[in-house]
């Protein structure tokens, strides 16, 4: 895993991996969250329970929030990167309260235009994959 400091596109090495980052998934920082963007009401973000009465298997980390924790991710890896597109794709409902890991390796580099393409991945304690997506990112030349 690459952990130097990332400045510019030309520190930036083919198939190297980003640091892991491990979010706080815990059931009050989702509860935060959903109050924010107006999703509190209702339990399904906030309280085990009342998602469970709902069919689901437990309070769920929104998916948008989820995306910021990739976007998390690439910042602390490259403070100075533009994320100019994220695709993911939802497999399977992250739960709060649940310990994930995302993890990301670089899998295109354009030094003439700035980009680079990251894959990534969130993946809970199990190591069973919930999200997953790539990252098109400009850095600095």
């Amino acid at each position: 895993m690459s952990e130097a400091v990332i400045n510019t596109i030309a520190d930036v090495e083919f198939g190297a991996e980003l640091p892991t980052f491990t979010p706080d998934t815990s059931l009050d920082t989702v509860r935060e969250f959903a109050n924010a963007v107006g999703w509190g009401g209702g339990g399904r973000f906030s309280d085990h329970d009342k998602a469970r009465k709902e069919g689901l298997p437990g309070a769920l980390v929104p998916g948008i929030m989820g995306m910021g924790f990739l976007t998390s991710t690439i910042h602390q890896w490259c403070p100075a990167a533009q994320v100019v597109h994220i695709d993911t794709v939802f497999r399977a409902p992250m739960l709060a309260d649940e310990p994930c890991f995302i993890g990301a390796v670089v899998t295109d580099i354009d030094e003439d235009a700035g980009l680079v393409e990251i894959d990534m991945t969130l993946r809970n304690s199990a190591d069973e994959t919930r999200v997953f997506g790539t990252a098109q990112v400009r850095l600095p030349v």
